[in-house]
């Protein structure tokens, strides 16, 4: 029996897209089947076990053996179809939009759920979104997506404010997830779209000394 079906959804569904997005990087560094379920695995439940481990609480994946199991499955498929697939790094960026919404809401619902303060909770839903892909894009050494011009790490922050926000003003915890995940989708999906992004640090010119 699951005590909790929409984080345990959203855990799933984060570790699919995730271990695809991971996967499909494997594929553009012509790895072999293993090279594709280790990128899969790392990827796909790389930010739900920092979550955990930060939470004091069971790894999710260690708990309930599905997540790895579908990241092995995910692999395998793609080691034998990803060249089918045009435009790769398109895709990826697009998956890990989606992966992004469904492992912030995953970690924030899971942080709020045990009892921490609403900031901690936005700070780990964040941490959750992004850790994956942080592993992806330093495994593979590609260019991380957290360092790109796009709007991310904000709509991340975002999405996990407006979940907590919902939450506390106690509404039900499938509008406050569908809620945050659509601000995050929404925000990430405009800025790959219209290549928006915040204002950046300009550095000053040095002062000139005598």
């Amino acid at each position: 029996m699951i005590d909790n079906p929409l984080l345990f959804a959203a855990d799933v569904l984060a570790t699919v897209v995730f271990a695809t997005t991971g996967a499909l990087v494997a594929s553009r560094k012509q790895m072999d089947i293993f090279g594709f379920i280790w990128f899969a695995t790392a990827t796909g439940v790389g930010g739900g076990t920092l979550r955990d481990l930060l939470l004091d609480v069971p790894v999710f994946w260690v708990v309930d053996p599905l997540p790895l199991a579908l990241c092995l499955i995910v692999a395998v498929v793609l080691h034998f179809t990803a060249s089918r697939v045009h435009s790769r790094m398109n895709l990826i960026l697009w998956l890990d939009a989606f992966g992004l919404g469904f492992a912030v809401i995953a970690g924030t619902l899971k942080a709020v759920d045990q009892g921490v303060a609403g900031l901690v909770a936005v700070v780990l839903g964040v941490f959750s979104g992004t850790v994956g892909g942080i592993i992806r894009d330093t495994l593979g050494q590609e260019p991380s997506v957290i360092l790109r011009r796009e709007i991310y790490v904000t709509a991340a922050a975002l999405g996990a404010s407006t979940t907590v926000l919902i939450l506390a003003g106690n509404e039900p915890r499938v509008l406050a997830a569908v809620a945050g995940f659509a601000v995050l989708f929404a925000l990430r999906g405009a800025a790959l779209m219209r290549n928006l992004s915040l204002p950046v640090f300009r550095p000053r010119k040095g002062r000139d000394y005598p």
